[in-house]
């Protein structure tokens, strides 16, 4: 081969120096790819909070790199003939929390939240090996996602607050949870109050219901088997209300796990513990009131019976939440 002259050769190496070579041009096109991604998400970032993906999307968006952001996203079922309350109940507390962070100050590109709907994205589904919704995977800005970056459901449950704190955790994004306003409370409180009023006007010169100890012991009494079933944990973490397992359609209202329960699961402790409780009162009504003794076998019997019944369901709750327990 001949050599080029040196004017020609010299001008080569000004292009060539110029373009940097092939790994510049590379590295260009990477960034090209990269900018087109982040342009678009945030484009649609600014239309809706939650950006709804089908299989192609997810594929170029999230799956495929280069990628700089780190992706939040659902996976759940949410048309009717699915019939998953959870992935309802759990996506009104995702938009709340996606909402919180596209409308804050502190809003970059640095990460997004998205959802992939089955029936948008079966394929997806599928290419994960996924099989319950909702699901919530962490797509770190590099790197495949870890153990940790999916979300624990059955034990956080999926208030805002607590899905915040896990994608903190994993992306070093702190979002301050700003909810809609809530009227329900202050109006109770003000029905409340009226109440109080209404009945202190009326009964204005008799006030000796205030000093009804039978009234306050029931007040107390049902404040107690609120908290003691599971109310202020559920406040607190917003658990479902059941789980309906969607191959089998079955219905699950009982936690299998010690360390987190449902909404129903509360309800029915609340239910065994009332039923007990209602059995101690007739076992002291018995044995202490004045009534004639044919009363007070029939109080007597129907008391045990209550605290037999309703002790051994809630036994029965206990052993299926605490496996191997020594019995």
């Amino acid at each position: 081969m001949a050599a080029l002259p040196v004017p020609l050769l010299a001008l080569a190496l000004l292009v060539l120096a110029g373009c940097g070579g092939p790994g510049a041009a590379g590295q260009r096109r990477k960034e090209m790819v990269l900018s087109e991604k982040v342009n678009q998400l945030m484009e649609w970032a600014s239309k809706r909070s939650v950006i709804r993906m089908n299989g192609d999307k997810f594929r170029r968006l999230v799956k495929a790199p280069p990628r700089n952001y780190s992706v939040i996203v659902m996976f759940t079922a949410l048309q009717p003939h699915r019939q998953c309350v959870v992935c309802k109940q759990a996506d009104e507390e995702y938009q709340i929390l996606a909402n919180s962070w596209r409308y804050s100050s502190a809003f970059t590109n640095k990460i997004f939240f998205a959802m992939v709907d089955f029936d948008e994205g079966s394929d997806v589904f599928q290419m994960l090996n996924m099989n319950s919704a909702p699901t919530f995977i962490n797509f770190p800005a590099k790197g495949k996602p870890k153990r940790g970056d999916t979300y624990e459901l059955q034990v956080r449950g999926f208030a805002a607050e607590q899905l915040a704190r896990w994608v903190a955790d994993r992306t070093d994004v702190h979002i301050r949870v700003i909810r809609p306003p809530n009227y329900a409370g202050p109006l109770m409180l003000g029905l409340l109050l009226a109440v109080i009023g209404g009945l202190v006007y009326l009964r204005g010169s008799n006030l000796d219901f205030l000093y009804n100890k039978t009234g306050w012991a029931f007040a107390a009494l049902c404040f107690v088997l609120a908290m003691t079933s599971g109310q202020m944990w559920n406040h607190i973490r917003g658990p479902p209300y059941a789980h309906k397992n969607p191959h089998t359609g079955q219905v699950n209202y009982i936690h299998g796990s010690s360390q987190a329960q449902f909404v129903a699961e509360t309800h029915i402790v609340l239910l065994f513990n009332g039923g007990v409780t209602l059995g101690m009162v007739l076992l002291h009504e018995a044995a202490t009131s004045d009534m004639d003794v044919g009363k007070r076998k029939i109080m007597c019997i129907a008391g045990i019976g209550l605290v037999v019944l309703f002790f051994s369901w809630l036994l029965s709750v206990f052993r299926s939440k605490y496996h191997g327990y020594p019995y």
